[in-house]
């Protein structure tokens, strides 16, 4: 028997489902809608059917033309210069294999783009990093939509490319959805000792050569970086959401348990489907409960503020609204459960090798913090993700994962956690919304109040600092970074600056606009203000000097110029145009302008059936009018 429900958790469910009813209703009744039109080849003509198998070999086409078993669609975000996508260049024909041993077949439906945001930092390709989420939506979209398909698998790993993923997912959410990655690369450069050579040469003190080295030897080999951001977030969320096999996140690629976890992910899939006998659609598995658990996972972890906008918009694609204050309350009573690195020094692989999954799901469920009545793509709820995966005599079995961490200075329990708190917060006041990862800031940190420093490019910050004009407490202003703006790039270029002047002794925030990354690291950094200066935000407002106050503590952010001042200061107008031309951004014009708000999701989608909703009700009340 599962223990009660925490009641914050079970009070924050119940809002959550009330404010989302209306819409997850409509979702709900399309997705059936769609599921009662067809979900499969059965529905399509003899000349569509031809054109769909006609590039297949005589026992799957033979397969395809009857109708009593399952097609696969394989959405894929392979490429060979990512690193960690370059392990699913097998993928396929093992899923294919597989599949046949079920009586079944499987497709490559169609590929996504995945941009690498390690490649791009700092870069100007980075300000295409946040809308390829939503290309990627696109992209497995269009894969999709040739209805040849019975349950689909997504294969993705980073950043953008799970929630993209995750997306599409949700609009054909009438398929069954089995999300399989590709596992973390071997551990490299401790991380203490790669962070430590960024700063010295940051300060001049190491060469590029120098760099170079630590950098390749952090980053070496096939596989997911090991530090905990956007990427291993992104694998722990879909565990949490059931959307993975148990204990399926963090098993390295290339090894004999990756390719058994991928071959029985084919077979579970198949078993999905309806020809399978056990239909799971996506649309029934993940609802407000599923989508609690990942934002439970991600604060117990430590995890990436990315999925701040990345959860928001991913729940809005399955007719869910969720706010950022629902991450804040939920932050109140989820201990801190992980230090891996920014958080820590350990990398993802101590994680496993602490008890990993298993654990950390023994802890929360014990705990009464996440949802295990969930359904999964397993087979059965959530309690069988305490159960870790063995290959014995070359078959692939579940037992039961170990009950205490076997290192906790990497993990702990729920009794002795490292923080009693999440560590992500938002802050709010005059100078707008935003969110604060304090997982990895010391107390000492969390409260600056020092004069301000705008920039309007990240490259002018790097400039200020190398000419000493930063060397003393200040909080450093980068605006006109959010998605209206440049497509929002994550700024964590500017993470070593920052840190040399915090070990200096100085007093040193960041306040922006833009993203910060699944890095943030020891700098207070309140990101995502909005609404953005671009859109009206009072970031614009800001002056040299001006003096502000962030309290990460407090949850506050304000600028200390006095209110009538305040009030008839002009906004700044920015000159953009540089930002909008070059390594394909002119392409992205129309995204732009479509983007909302970042505690929206900075999503160009907008709000799916919320949006239908309010248009409806705009009509009724024109017709009463």
């Amino acid at each position: 028997m599962l223990p009660s429900l925490d009641p914050t958790v079970a009070d924050i469910t119940r809002r959550i489902r009330e404010r989302s009813a209306e819409r997850r209703t409509l979702y709900e009744a399309r997705m059936a809608d769609q599921h009662r039109r067809g979900v499969h080849r059965g529905e399509l003509s003899c000349g569509n059917l031809a054109h769909g198998f006609a590039a297949c070999g005589g026992e799957d086409k033979n397969a395809l033309k009857l109708m009593n078993s399952a097609n696969l669609g394989i959405i894929s975000a392979y490429n060979d210069m990512l690193s960690a996508h370059q392990p699913l260049a097998t993928f396929p024909e093992t899923i294919k294999a597989a599949a046949r041993t079920m009586g079944s077949t499987a497709q490559f439906a169609g590929g996504v783009p995945a941009m690498c945001d390690g490649v791009t930092q700092g870069q100007p390709g980075m300000e295409l990093s946040l809308f390829s989420r939503d290309v990627i939506a696109m992209a497995a979209a269009v894969g999709l939509s040739h209805n040849m398909f019975d349950a689909a698998l997504y294969l993705g790993v980073c950043d953008k490319i799970v929630p993209g993923l995750f997306i599409a997912a949700a609009r054909f959410g009438h398929l069954p959805a089995m999300f399989v990655p590709a596992g973390p690369m071997p551990s490299g450069l401790p991380n203490k000792e790669k962070a430590r050579i960024r700063q010295l040469f940051a300060e001049g003190k190491a060469s590029r050569e120098e760099l170079l080295e630590a950098e390749s030897q952090s980053y070496h080999s096939p596989g997911t970086c090991t530090f905990y951001g956007t990427a291993n977030s992104n694998q722990l969320m879909m565990e949490m959401m059931g959307l993975h096999l148990p204990g399926t996140s963090f098993v390295n690629p290339g090894t004999e348990m990756r390719e058994a976890l991928t071959r029985f992910a084919t077979e579970q899939a198949v078993r999905n489907s309806e020809p399978g006998g056990d239909y799971r659609p996506f649309y029934k598995q993940i609802d407000e409960r599923a989508i609690v658990n990942a934002i439970v996972g991600l604060l117990a972890s430590g995890g990436s503020t990315n999925h701040t906008l990345h959860l928001v918009a991913m729940a809005a694609a399955a007719g869910i609204t969720i706010t950022w204050q629902d991450f804040t309350d939920l932050s109140a009573v989820t201990p801190s459960l992980m230090q891996v690195y920014p958080n820590g020094q350990a990398d993802i692989n101590h994680f496993q090798a602490a008890g990993g999954m298993s654990f950390l799901f023994r802890e929360l469920l014990a705990a009464g913090l996440i949802h295990g009545d969930i359904p999964t793509v397993f087979g059965t709820d959530l309690t069988a993700y305490t159960r870790e995966p063995f290959l014995e005599e070359g078959k692939l079995i579940w037992r039961e994962g170990p009950e205490k961490s076997l290192d906790e200075e990497v993990l702990r329990g729920v009794a002795a956690p490292f923080a009693p708190t999440g560590g992500l917060t938002v802050v709010d006041g005059n100078l707008g919304r935003g969110v604060i990862k304090i997982s990895a800031v010391a107390e000492e940190h969390r409260v600056v109040e020092a004069p301000v420093k705008i920039f309007e490019d990240q490259n002018e910050l790097k400039a200020a600092f190398e000419a000493g004009d930063l060397d003393r407490d200040v909080i450093a202003v980068v605006r006109f970074q959010g998605p209206k703006a440049n497509g929002m790039p994550e700024l964590h270029k500017l993470t070593p600056y920052l840190g040399v002047l915090q070990d200096r002794g100085h007093k040193v925030a960041l306040v922006t606009d833009g993203r910060m990354s699944g890095a943030s690291g020891k700098v207070p950094a309140a990101i995502h203000i909005s609404p953005e200066a671009l859109d009206g935000g009072p970031l614009a407002k800001l002056k040299d000097g001006d003096i502000v106050r962030l309290d990460a503590n407090a949850g506050t952010l304000e600028t200390k110029v006095d209110a009538h001042t305040w009030a008839d200061r002009e906004k700044r107008i920015a000159e953009l145009d540089h930002h909008h031309v070059g390594l394909g951004r002119e392409l992205f014009s129309g995204f732009r302008h479509l983007a909302s708000a970042a505690d929206l999701g900075a999503s160009v989608f907008g709000g799916f059936e919320a949006d239908d909703l309010a248009r409806q009700a705009g009509q009724i009340h024109a017709e009463d009018a």
